[in-house]
C-alpha cells in the first residue's frame, strides 16, 4: 500500500486539517481579544478625561460658591449701613419736622426765595401806592426772617439731602451685588448639575469597563484552551509523523532488501548463462553491469 493512503498519513492529514482550524480560531480570537483592549483604553481615556472635566468644574463652582458668599456679605454689610442711614433720616426729618412746626415754616427755601425776589423786583420797578408798599415792605420783611430761620436749618435739610444720595448710591450697588449673586449662583447652579452628570456618566462607563475587562478575561481563557488543544494536536502529529516515517523506513529496506534479492537472484542466472555459454540479452548486460 502508498503511504499516502496508509491509516498514519491519513491521520497526519486528519491532524493537519484540525492544526489549520484551531490556528484559524486562534487568530480569529486573538483579533477580538485585542478589539477589546482598544476599547477598553478607549473607554480608559474617556473616564479620565471625564474625571478631570468634572475636577475642574467642582473647583470652579467651589470658587463661585465663595464669590457668592462674599458678595452675600458685601450686600448685608450694604444694607446694613443703609438701614442705619434711613434711620438717621427719619430722625433728621421729625427734627426738620419739629423746627418748621416751631417756627411756623411751610415753605422750602427756594420757594421764599423766589416770593422775596419777586417782591423785591415788583418794589423796584412798580409804582405803587405807598400803602400797598408799605403792605409789600412788610411782607418782604417776613419772608426775609422766615428765610434767615430756613437758612439756619439748611444744615439739617442738606444732611437729609446727602444721605439720601448715599442710600441711593448704596441701593444701587446692593442690587449689582443681588444680581452679581443670581448669576454667580446659577452659573454654579450649572457646573454642580453638570458634574453630577458626569459622575453618572463615569459610573455608566466604569460599568462597560469592567464588561470589556471580563470579556478580555474570557478570550484570554480560550485563547488558552484553543493552545492546550493545539499543543495536544501538534504532540499528536509528531508522534504519528515520526511513526510515519519509521513505518516508511522499514518499507523502504524491505524493499531494498527484495531489489537487491532480485538482483542476486538474476546476476546468478546470467552466471549460469555464461558457463552455459548461452547468448546475453540486453537486460542481461544491464544485471551485469549492476554487479559489485
Amino acid at each position: 500500500m502508498h503511504p499516502s493512503n496508509s491509516g498514519t498519513s491519513k491521520q497526519i492529514n486528519e491532524l493537519r486539517k484540525e492544526i489549520q482550524e484551531l490556528r484559524k480560531s486562534l487568530n480569529q480570537i486573538n483579533d477580538q481579544k485585542e478589539a477589546l483592549f482598544d476599547k477598553r483604553e478607549k473607554l480608559g481615556k474617556e473616564i479620565i478625561s471625564l474625571i478631570n472635566t468634572t475636577k475642574n468644574l467642582r473647583k470652579k463652582r467651589d470658587e463661585l460658591t465663595t464669590s457668592v458668599k462674599e458678595f452675600k456679605k458685601e450686600r448685608k454689610n450694604l444694607n446694613e449701613h443703609i438701614t442705619k442711614k434711613i434711620e438717621n433720616i427719619k430722625k433728621l426729618n421729625k427734627e426738620k419736622k419739629d423746627l418748621e412746626r416751631k417756627k411756623g415754616i411751610k415753605e422750602s427755601p427756594s420757594q421764599l426765595k423766589r416770593e422775596i425776589e419777586g417782591i423785591e423786583f415788583k418794589i423796584e420797578t412798580s409804582a405803587l401806592s405807598f400803602d400797598k408798599e408799605q403792605k409789600l415792605m412788610k411782607r418782604l420783611k417776613e419772608l426775609k426772617k422766615k428765610f434767615k430761620e430756613l437758612t439756619e436749618m439748611s444744615g439739617v435739610w442738606e444732611s437729609t439731602h446727602g444721605l439720601s444720595k448715599e442710600i441711593d448710591e448704596e441701593k444701587k450697588k446692593a442690587d449689582e451685588y443681588h444680581k452679581k449673586i443670581q448669576d454667580l449662583a446659577k452659573e454654579s447652579q450649572e457646573k454642580h448639575e453638570t458634574s453630577i452628570e458626569n459622575s453618572k456618566k463615569i459610573q455608566e462607563l466604569k460599568e462597560k469597563e469592567e464588561k470589556v475587562k471580563k470579556e478580555i478575561t474570557e478570550k484570554k481563557e480560550e485563547i488558552n484552551k484553543v493552545n492546550e488543544k493545539l499543543k495536544e494536536k501538534l504532540q499528536q502529529i509528531g508522534e504519528l509523523d515520526a511513526t510515519y516515517k519509521e513505518e516508511k523506513k522499514v518499507k523502504q529496506e524491505k524493499q531494498e532488501k527484495k531489489r537487491k534479492k532480485t538482483i542476486s537472484e538474476r546476476q546468478k542466472e546470467v552466471e549460469d548463462k555464461l558457463i552455459r555459454g548461452e547468448k546475453l540479452t540486453t537486460e542481461d548486460l544491464l544485471v551485469m553491469q549492476n554487479i559489485d
